[in-house]
């Protein structure tokens, strides 16, 4: 005689209800790393940016710049706030939508939405763009490091407001260097601000 193998009923209703309790503690944790993900990509991608206008300003010994925007069409504007980014030769102002190009101004070399995997996030810089000379400085000289810090807006606080998300900075400074880096940690800390 067989015997019939598996799992009967009620067995099945207690593995369910079981697996929906530890998905329901596990939510809190997983929206917040999703947020945190979202914040250092919008964080990779200011840095890659920067680091883009630096290296084609030294390529092509000429002024580049990276620019904080309101949009990436012909109404954009330069903003300290801003969820988009161009990197151009020339001032992108009302000319975002231009494809890019080495003769047609603002001579864009890259741009980026935040539709592009971090729209739940908000770049805030100290100033709107930055200029780097053909020796891969900013230019004006700043007066201080220039900032771009990245905090997700989908309700929750940075860490160092007792928040659960870890909000990033990007730091250039007045030699040109480029680095990320966690305001949250102890400025000690290699990765700190």
């Amino acid at each position: 005689m067989k015997t019939l193998r598996g799992f009967s009923l009620i067995e099945l209703v207690i593995g369910i209800l079981i697996l929906g309790v530890l998905m329901t503690l596990a939510m809190p944790a997983f929206t917040n790393w999703l947020r945190n993900t979202k914040v250092r990509t919008a964080t990779e991608s200011v840095q890659n940016g920067l680091q883009l206008a630096r290296a084609e300003a030294v390529r092509r010994n000429s002024q580049t710049r990276f620019s904080l925007v309101t949009t990436l069409d012909d109404s954009c504007a330069l903003a300290n706030t801003g969820p988009h980014w161009v990197v151009s030769l020339d001032g992108p102002a009302a000319k975002c939508a231009t494809a890019p190009s080495d003769t047609v101004a603002p001579r864009i070399v890259q741009s980026r939405g935040n539709t592009e995997g971090s729209a739940t996030t908000k770049i805030t810089g100290s100033q709107s763009a930055v200029i780097f000379n053909g020796l891969g400085r900013p230019t004006p000289v700043p007066a201080g490091n220039v900032t771009f810090n990245v905090e997700s807006t989908s309700g929750d606080s940075c860490m160092t407001a007792g928040g659960p998300v870890r909000c990033l900075r990007v730091v250039v400074t007045v030699g040109g260097q480029i680095r990320m880096c966690d305001p949250a940690l102890p400025t000690a800390d290699a990765q700190g601000c």
